[in-house]
C-alpha cells in the first residue's frame, strides 16, 4: 500500500482520527497524535510511512499528509 494519491479530495486512506483543533500546533506533537492514531487505525502498517512521507518537507506539507491519511 502506498500514500501517493493524485487526488486530494480522495477518501483518506485509513479510518484513523486524530484531534488536531484546540491542541498544540508543533510540528512533533502533531506528528505523534497522528502517528498514535494511525497506528490504532485499520491500517497500522502506513505509520511508518506516514513519518518518512510527513516528515519530508515543511509545515504545509506536514498538514497536507495529515488530511490525506
Amino acid at each position: 500500500m502506498t500514500m501517493t494519491s493524485t487526488n486530494e479530495t480522495a477518501s483518506p486512506l485509513t479510518d484513523a482520527v486524530a484531534q488536531l483543533n484546540g491542541q498544540d500546533g508543533n510540528a512533533f506533537g502533531i506528528l505523534g497524535r497522528v502517528r498514535r492514531a494511525i497506528r490504532a487505525s485499520n491500517h497500522p502498517d502506513l505509520a511508518d510511512e506516514f513519518m518518512r512521507e510527513a516528515t519530508s518537507r515543511d509545515y504545509d506539507h506536514l498538514l497536507a499528509t495529515c488530511k490525506r491519511i
